[in-house]
């Protein structure tokens, strides 16, 4: 029997809100990669702004404008919400496109949401 592995992203959907029952360690360990993408101010400001975009999708041409940072250090860092599973991502032409994943969002606010309540 094969032991499934859930990408970050996947794991927070079979995990209960941190104020109803503590996390187990293993959930702990496949979310904290997750959270770790969104803890730089950088990626949490391109997720956002993505998100935040008609069709919760933006070109990167966009996104390159909304910082004082090289384009190789934007892409740095849409590589790594995408590799967390929080964007998707489309190559049209030369641009490339980035999509928030709602479930992830949907997850993530879940996982937190009665925190402080």
């Amino acid at each position: 029997m094969s032991k499934s592995v859930l990408e970050p992203a996947e794991a927070l959907a079979c995990c209960p809100p941190l104020a109803r029952e503590p996390m187990s360690a293993a959930a702990a360990e496949r979310i904290a990669p997750l959270l770790k993408a969104i803890a730089d101010p950088v990626r949490l400001r391109l997720l956002s702004l993505i998100a935040s975009h008609a069709d919760a999708e933006a070109c990167v041409c966009d996104l390159n404008d909304a910082f004082d940072l090289s384009q190789p250090t934007i892409s740095h860092h849409l590589k790594q919400l995408h590799a967390a599973g929080l964007l998707e991502r489309e190559k049209r032409g030369v641009w490339v496109y980035y999509r928030a994943v709602p479930g992830p969002l949907r997850d993530l606010a879940a996982l937190l949401g009665g925190v402080g309540a």
